[in-house]
């Protein structure tokens, strides 16, 4: 039996980002399922990086989260972990109320979303159809994230302040007695008082097995594929372009051109696998809306954004067993709300409040808590 004071189910970029902040105040085991870090909806992230997406408190943690993705403390990767990009939102004709409320939405927090003339659109982002294209909002502060730099520079720190990560560690059972909980996988038995559930998909599974309320988490599919560009086209200057019904989107990607339907397909926790049909919708929409002409798919692939009933993550202890932590329903924005989740997770471990920063935008435990789920 080993034992520390907080152990963490799952080393994703939950896992890792909390592992970070709590690193040195406490003793840490991070128990990974598979035998890397990050092989399931981290490693699978479409990489983008924009305050101006998801529900509001997606977009506080998002807000908080950017000085740091923009300016890292030394030493925490070799590379930028941002690279400016910028997005255009755009609506046809049919789609005039749905880009009205998007804005009235997104430019509550935003001083970086503006509208443009469909002609300014077509600028930014030439194969664009004019006649697609009815109205638009460009956010130029939109970027690119290196992935695998922001995880594994949690990761990195956490470690360094002695954090252990053991991989092919499953749970298999979760049991609270003594005043701590004691967790058996394949590669041995753990306790601590404390247990953070940031098993993404499978949170819920860990909360069933552990006898606790579940919070009705939701894994679905997400699809994406690959493409090339027009030909003798430097993609590497592009703006992501996406639709205000989050009906597709389309970015450049290492010399080629990702895009994806946007899909929300509830499916069990699992090693997901692209769909075909939805395959076929990315490319159909795509170039329905661009000139672009999909000759052929280079790669595809699919991963799970797992959501709870509100869209908005759950941070916080369970009320129903004591010191059973929740740190799941990140969705698609997992990435980069990291530091800020990461942050606050620490501060509600420790029966602290939540972190000013976040405060600052009035979000309160309350709403991140698994509580409002049940009422």
């Amino acid at each position: 039996m080993r034992e520390c004071d907080y152990l963490i189910i799952g080393a994703g970029i939950a896992g890792a980002s909390a592992a970070y902040h709590i690193g040195g105040e406490s003793s840490i085991i991070i128990l990974e399922r598979e035998d890397q870090p990050g092989y399931h909806s981290t490693g699978r992230s479409a990489a983008v990086f924009t305050e101006n997406y998801g529900p509001r408190t997606m977009r506080v943690m998002s807000k908080v989260s950017a000085p740091f993705l923009r300016n890292p403390h030394e030493g925490f990767s070799d590379i930028p972990l941002l690279h400016d990009m910028g997005v255009i939102f755009v609506a046809r004709d049919d789609q005039l109320d749905s880009m009205k409320a998007l804005l009235k939405d997104l430019q509550e927090l935003s001083e970086t979303l503006v509208e443009i003339s469909p002609e300014r659109a077509h600028e930014l982002n030439w194969v664009l159809r004019p006649d697609y294209v009815a109205a638009a909002a460009h956010d130029p502060t939109t970027a690119n994230m290196d992935v695998n730099a922001i995880h594994m520079g949690y990761l990195r720190k956490a470690r360094a302040d002695g954090t252990e990560v053991v991989t092919n560690a499953e749970v298999t059972a979760l049991e609270h007695k003594g005043g701590k909980w004691h967790v058996r996988t394949p590669a041995g038995e753990f306790a601590a008082p404390v247990v953070m559930n940031a098993a993404g998909a499978w949170a819920d599974v860990v909360a069933e097995m552990a006898g606790v309320r579940q919070i009705g988490l939701v894994p679905k599919r997400r699809t994406a594929i690959t493409f090339d560009p027009p030909e003798g086209e430097d993609v590497s200057t592009w703006v992501a372009v996406g639709d205000c019904e989050e009906q597709w989107y389309f970015k450049p990607e290492a010399g080629q051109v990702l895009g994806s339907p946007a899909d929300e397909t509830p499916v069990p926790p699992q090693d997901i696998q692209p769909d075909e049909e939805d395959i076929a919708l990315v490319a159909d929409r795509i170039q329905r809306a661009t000139t672009m002409e999909i000759k052929r798919i280079n790669r595809s692939w699919a991963g799970l954004r797992s959501f709870v009933e509100d869209k908005c993550p759950v941070v916080g202890f369970a009320p129903d067993a004591d010191g059973f932590f929740w740190l799941a329903g990140q969705g698609g924005y997992g990435i980069q709300t990291s530091w800020a989740m990461g942050l606050t997770a620490r501060e509600l471990a420790a029966g602290r409040a939540v972190p000013e920063k976040v405060q600052g935008f009035g979000v309160t435990e309350a709403d991140l808590g698994p509580e409002r789920l049940w009422s």
